[in-house]
């Protein structure tokens, strides 16, 4: 089974220019890297925060959103990761895609022109029509949550 492609137009802002295009790593991966589109190394500070400029501006179809998601070796090796996760792209927004870094680390972060800061995976979306009842539906679980599964393997 092939995953469905979609078309999104992107602006390379002028910042970005020399930077290649999000891509794919894998032929299975979900999502693509975004780079960090800025002129000087930027120093984030253990406990802080930054936007980060990726140069890139996008127009996605109607009926899709992209989310911009941590890097896993980030947040594994340095701590760092995306501060609003996920971040969601809405189909009408057209200004740079920007990237809200945070370092939950005690070491200073250098982040570098080119760094991949984040993943962005783009989705479709249900449009919701709400139908107010005064009775929901049983389920199984019911009301339970927050942990209410348990913490241990199902038993299968």
């Amino acid at each position: 089974m092939t995953a469905e492609t979609v078309s999104i137009a992107v602006k390379q802002l002028d910042h970005g220019k020399d930077l290649p295009l999000p891509e794919h790593a894998t032929a299975l991966s979900a999502g693509v890297d975004l780079l960090a589109a800025i002129r000087e190394d930027l120093i984030l500070k253990p406990g802080t925060h930054t936007l980060v400029p990726t140069g890139l501006s996008i127009a996605l179809p109607a009926g899709f959103e992209a989310q911009v998601r941590p890097r896993s070796g980030l947040a594994n090796n340095h701590r760092v990761t995306v501060l609003n996760s996920p971040g969601t792209i809405d189909a009408d927004y057209r200004g740079e895609i920007c990237v809200m870094l945070i370092n939950h680390s005690s070491d200073d972060f250098v982040i570098t022109r080119g760094l991949r800061i984040a993943q962005m995976v783009v989705a479709r979306v249900a449009f919701v029509h709400w139908q107010v009842t005064d009775q929901l539906a049983t389920s199984e679980r019911g009301s339970g949550g927050f942990g209410s599964t348990g913490t241990h393997s199902l038993k299968v």
